[in-house]
């Protein structure tokens, strides 16, 4: 992706998505953070004012935030020299959070530069944000507050968030690691989240995660009439929740069966017809919706495996129904179920009956399938130096990367928006 001016030019940049969310563990927005490739530690621009322009000036004319952030908000850090230029002008004012950065002084000129900002419809937030009473001009118009747990003392917490919720802001929590510290910061006041604490279970134990109502009734709406195997896979594709099921079901339906299940049109194909339908339709009375669409866990689940599903087929050039993107997609998709289910994965695989290949990039991330995976979960967490390595080795070029990365985020937008339309 190109910078705009100087030898700079050619620089691409690789993109961080950490999600944002509510009370009820819903998404909500992301954090959008961009790297240079091959520079992941300095900028490599004259100024951290230039870095952060033309990483912006990219987002908008290369990635698109439509494509990255679907409906969700996107929280932008910004810098002084951002903060004061015309380039905010060109970014989407009703899904745009600008995090006025750390080091940035909270004098008039600040103040009254986030105030017309704000008047012209942005949201306005204070990132990684230590608590002063002589801030208390920017604490009452400002719409965000983000507090660092790691850089803030356990026992000043419930002071810091109890002086701030005297104002009119909103606390995000940032670098939640546990659900321990999720439920402490919903004690003291927080309404945001950011970190990865919903991909680490308490304890393990069995959960049960319904599939969606609505895609069941989609399923079995497909399945009633004079059913497409192609229609019918493609629902299950775009359900994470609904594969598991299927997986499960064939499982039980084919008790101490010899053959390994290869891929979902394996599985259907092995469940035939009446099986499935049978078993949608019990479903349906049986099911619940949780966080429904805006589960990170099912979204991370989503993304990754279309982008291991579209890596394989532009590293192989097999086309999406051969049995090796099948089994890309596959481990992508199943590769949060210890978390949703709350369970060890080696359990996960066992109860599926997986091919070696797939189970071995689920327990061990070994193979090339395991290798893809650890490159998803590493493009997750914004490890731009881990990314980076695992292009090299695997032979995959930072475009391939990046345009996998964008059909996939993509590709689940709209789903979403065909969901929210039934």
């Amino acid at each position: 992706m190109a910078a705009p001016t100087g030898q700079d030019q050619d620089l691409r940049f690789f993109i961080g998505r950490q999600p944002i969310l509510d009370l009820n563990q819903e998404i909500v927005g992301y954090e959008l953070l961009f790297r240079a490739a091959g520079h992941h530690q300095t900028a490599q621009f004259e100024s951290q004012a230039q870095a952060s322009a033309s990483v912006i000036a990219s987002a908008l004319s290369e990635f698109g935030f439509q494509e990255v952030l679907g409906d969700k908000f996107g929280f932008l850090n910004i810098t002084a020299g951002v903060l004061h230029s015309e380039i905010l002008e060109l970014l989407p004012i009703e899904q745009s959070v600008l995090e006025i950065l750390e080091n940035i002084e909270l004098d008039d000129n600040v103040r009254l530069r986030c105030q017309q900002l704000k008047a012209q419809g942005f949201q306005i937030a204070l990132d990684d944000h230590v608590y002063s009473p002589d801030h208390a001009a920017f604490y009452k118009f400002v719409d965000i507050i983000k507090v660092d747990l790691m850089e803030t003392d356990p026992e000043e917490l419930p002071k810091i968030a109890a002086e701030l919720r005297k104002f009119p802001v909103r606390l995000l929590a940032e670098r939640v690691e546990t659900i321990e510290q999720f439920n402490q910061c919903v004690k003291y006041g927080f309404e945001l989240f950011q970190g990865y604490f919903f991909e680490r279970p308490v304890v393990l134990n069995k959960k049960r995660i319904d599939p969606s109502g609505l895609a069941m009734m989609k399923l079995l709406k497909q399945l009633n009439a004079d059913w497409d195997i192609n229609e019918v896979e493609e629902t299950f594709r775009e359900n994470p929740t609904l594969t598991f099921n299927l997986l499960k079901l064939v499982n039980s339906v084919m008790f101490g069966m010899r053959e390994k299940i290869k891929n979902l049109r394996h599985a259907i194909m092995m469940l035939g017809i009446n099986h499935l339908r049978r078993w949608v339709q019990l479903a349906l009375f049986a099911g619940k919706d949780e966080r429904g669409l805006n589960s990170p866990l099912l979204e991370m689940a989503a993304v990754r495996g279309r982008l291991m599903e579209i890596l394989t087929m532009r590293r192989s050039g097999l086309p999406r129904t051969s049995d090796v993107v099948e089994a890309a997609f596959m481990a992508g998709i199943l590769s949060l179920l210890d978390v949703l289910f709350e369970t060890d994965m080696e359990e996960v695989v066992n109860s599926l009956n997986l091919s070696d290949e797939v189970a071995a990039a689920l327990l061990r991330r070994e193979g090339p399938l395991g290798q893809l995976l650890l490159l998803t979960e590493k493009l997750e967490k914004t490890d731009f130096v881990a990314v980076q390595d695992i292009l090299e080795q695997s032979g995959i070029t930072f475009e391939q990367l990046l345009s996998a990365q964008l059909d996939a985020f993509n590709w689940r937008n709209s789903i979403v928006q065909d969901q929210r339309r039934a």
